[in-house]
């Protein structure tokens, strides 16, 4: 059984800086890949960013430069350093595992990230 739990969430200032962690249970994250999505009240859930089992990186046109998908293999372990936060930004962020299909397998519950203006 898989499980991914994401922490990190908070209230933060515009400009401030969050990072989201995933820990994930079940599966090995070095070996799949690992994206973070997220979902503002009213809107779609939308991507965010990816990390490929080989390591490669995928963003965002929104949040290109200022936020950093990474993993920690040994506490199998993915993370979203958030910089440069905006007001924009405010959403329930999602991590999710793709087992090796088109589409995303495995959701976390979600964190709240709010910034404030």
């Amino acid at each position: 059984q898989v499980q991914l739990v994401e922490s990190g969430g908070g209230l933060v200032q515009a400009g401030d800086s969050l990072r989201l962690s995933c820990v994930a249970s079940g599966r090995t994250v070095s070996r799949y890949a690992m994206g973070w999505f997220r979902q503002a009240p009213g809107k779609d859930r939308e991507f965010v960013a990816a990390l490929s089992w080989s390591g490669n990186t995928v963003y965002a046109d929104s949040v290109k430069g200022r936020f950093t998908i990474s993993r920690d293999n040994a506490k199998n372990t993915v993370y979203l350093q958030m910089n440069s936060l905006k007001p924009e930004d405010t959403a329930v962020y999602y991590c999710a595992l793709k087992m090796g299909g088109a589409t995303y397998d495995y959701w976390g519950q979600g964190t709240q990230v709010t910034v404030s203006s």
